[in-house]
């Protein structure tokens, strides 16, 4: 993917003036090609933008809104109406500025800084494919009754997860929905777990059902895929596997389909509404929503932002879905004063600023009742790129460490799952760390069906093991230079919340 940043994720401990914002809104086979989605169309002019209205609940404003933003010079994507978030597209200048006057609009904005015809993962660097050799000596390295390519796959070991797939690999009534690129559902490892009932294309703001809608448009989508596999690769004697190879994994595809992949935040609002009625237990969100990679709450677009993805993740929350994201891959302590934002907004010219991430909050990760995931490495220590901070952090798991090493046939730090085309390769980042949690908590719904998100949320923090912050000064890539100051005890600390997650424990 050419749209691959480093970024800055902030989380946890909710703000009061989020939680104000929480009242308001309420709530390897033959490799061959794989099957592509067609690129959603924007049904819009070129000048057009999109807003995000988000109003009060009851059917009679909804209605009323809809015809202001008519008069306006608007037009309605989708109605939201269970949480009171209308997608409009509209080419009037002042059509924001309208719609905040009319009566029962509670927040109104743009969602992005350019016209609608005009990424947000977390993954620190390019993929690396593995290569024919590479795949012919991790096949020679696995024991009996792994998987081909299980003896590259350090995470799984790490967390217990091989071990536990012998007790429970997790039940097939409990799906993970990625939220992301799109998932190649044709690749080998991916299709025995695969749910198209539970999977859609979100671009636009409203979701697109249409069979193989949820795919990547090229190769180079590859995000979601890879994301896929970690959680729910399946244990079939064909390549990888995943944490919780026995539940079923769906796509939601929300990156816009160029070259950049962008997640905006009415195909976001779009995804946690389409997993929360379709019957979803943990959705995975290794991103953040374009274009501002914090929203401030005195900036009235950003604010809107902010109220209407929250709205949609509560209504998840409210339906029983665990949201779970990544925290981002800057190394930067989240839970300080200040920190630069330099790449926002990222759809048109950035500008250097200064904000609070108490203040200005990264969405969704920081938004109330989603687990934030930092990343660490085979030696269980934070990764070098993980951002961290005590109090944001709810657990830490395996996101891979280009400086940590296993004694791996291929010695690969990063973490190796699966491409489109039946292809597989390594990635590192909190983009890897986050699928990890999502299918830890997969196997503990698995385990507890009948738990609510709050309480996984709880028995991911109960099981997890805490290694403490380090006693020497932290130097994540080895050059003599202290990178980050971890705060904190040994049962709950800013590099790694309560702990890294263990699939072994979750099952037992």
């Amino acid at each position: 993917m050419a749209h691959l940043r480093s970024r800055r994720r902030l989380a946890l401990a909710v703000p009061v003036a989020l939680s104000l914002t929480a009242s308001l809104g309420f709530l390897p086979a033959a490799a061959q090609a794989a099957p592509y989605a067609e690129p959603t169309a924007q049904a819009a002019s070129a000048d057009s933008f999109a807003y995000l209205v988000n109003t009060r609940t009851d059917r009679h404003t909804i209605k009323s809104v809809e015809k202001a933003i008519a008069k306006a010079g608007g037009s309605v994507v989708v109605s939201y109406d269970k949480i009171g978030v209308i997608v409009a597209h509209s080419a009037n200048p002042d059509f924001a500025t309208l719609i905040r006057k009319v009566r029962g609009v509670q927040s109104a904005g743009a969602s992005r800084t350019s016209p609608v015809t005009a990424a947000g993962t977390t993954d620190e660097g390019a993929v690396q494919y593995l290569s024919k050799a590479q795949a012919a000596k991790a096949a020679k390295g696995s024991a009996a009754g792994e998987e081909p390519l299980e003896a590259d796959q350090w995470d799984l070991k790490a967390i217990g997860a091989d071990k536990a797939a012998k007790i429970d690999p997790g039940s097939k009534k409990v799906t993970v929905a990625v939220i992301d690129t799109g998932v190649d559902d044709t690749h080998p490892d991916i299709a025995p777990n695969f749910s198209a009932s539970q999977s859609a294309n979100c671009v636009s703001g409203k979701p697109d059902t249409t069979y193989g809608a949820w795919r990547p448009v090229d190769a180079d989508h590859y995000h979601g895929t890879h994301v896929a596999g970690e959680i729910a690769a399946a244990r079939n004697g064909i390549g990888v596997a995943g944490v919780a190879p026995g539940v079923k994994v769906a796509s939601i595809t929300v990156a816009q389909p160029d070259a950049n992949s962008l997640f905006f935040p009415e195909s976001v609002v779009c995804a946690f509404v389409f997993a929360a009625d379709h019957g979803v237990e943990v959705t995975n969100n290794s991103y953040y929503v374009d274009p501002w990679l914090y929203n401030c709450m005195d900036d009235p677009d950003q604010r809107a932002i902010v109220d209407s993805v929250n709205r949609a993740q509560l209504y998840a929350q409210h339906k029983g879905t665990l949201n779970v994201a990544s925290a981002g891959n800057s190394n930067d302590d989240l839970d300080s004063d200040a920190l630069v934002d330099d790449s926002s907004p990222d759809d048109s010219t950035p500008v250097t600023r200064t904000v609070d991430p108490h203040e200005c909050f990264d969405v969704p990760t920081q938004l109330p009742g989603v687990v934030t995931v930092s990343a660490t490495g085979v030696k269980g220590t934070k990764s070098y790129y993980s951002s961290y901070g005590n109090g944001v952090v709810d657990v830490a798991a395996p996101g891979g460490d280009k400086y940590q090493i296993p004694d791996t046939p291929s010695a690969n730090g990063r973490i190796l799952s699966t491409l489109p085309n039946n292809q597989y390769g390594f990635l590192q980042g909190t983009s890897m760390a986050s699928p990890h949690v999502a299918a830890v908590a997969a196997l503990l719904k698995s385990t507890h069906p009948h738990a609510s998100p709050a309480q996984l949320q709880a028995l991911l923090k109960a099981q997890a093991n805490n290694p403490g912050c380090p006693t020497e000064p932290y130097d994540g890539d080895g050059d003599g230079i202290v990178d980050a100051k971890c705060v904190g005890g040994k049962r709950v600390n800013g590099f790694y919340g309560f702990g890294i997650v263990n699939a072994l424990r979750a099952v037992k």
